[in-house]
């Protein structure tokens, strides 16, 4: 694996300080969405991850994603994958630990899929998640049939 971060993205790595970086994760949702304007009654939870993400993600640099898909909906997913994408095509850099087909199947992304066999890279019609959704929207039945009482 290879690092190779964007100048404004290397120098977040050196000298990070809370007006360079952003951390969001579920547990800390609510003072994000205050930070950002909003009242926790106003927007589900998703929005609120949108609403972060629209206000932190304008400018090429290094961002670090951990699992980003966990609040959102499925046009939310859409809605974050371009904003990666404009990311990436003005400079920056997105690392995104994810469970979700939808993201890593952005065009030109770099999968590294990391398992019992360790790390390697892999095509996005490759990844053991992407082939358990298929089976599955194919036929719920074969799955659920081991988890739920007829």
């Amino acid at each position: 694996m290879r690092f190779d971060a964007a100048s404004r993205g290397r120098r977040m790595a050196t000298s990070w300080s809370a007006r360079k970086g952003f951390f969001l994760r579920a547990e800390t949702a609510l003072d994000a969405l205050g930070r950002e304007g909003f009242s926790p009654d106003s927007v589900s939870h998703g929005e609120g991850f949108l609403a972060a993400f629209r206000g932190k993600f304008l400018h090429a640099g290094l961002y670090v994603l951990d699992e980003p898909e966990a609040a959102l909906s499925f046009s939310s997913c859409l809605e974050l994958i371009g904003h990666i994408d404009r990311l990436a095509k003005e400079g920056g850099q997105v690392i995104c630990a994810t469970h979700s087909p939808l993201l890593t199947a952005l065009p030109g992304a770099d999968i590294v899929e990391v398992g019992e066999h360790g790390i390697r890279r892999v095509a996005w019609r490759e990844l053991g998640v992407v082939d358990h959704w298929r089976r599955y929207l194919a036929d719920p039945h074969v799955y659920l049939r081991h988890i739920v009482e007829p």
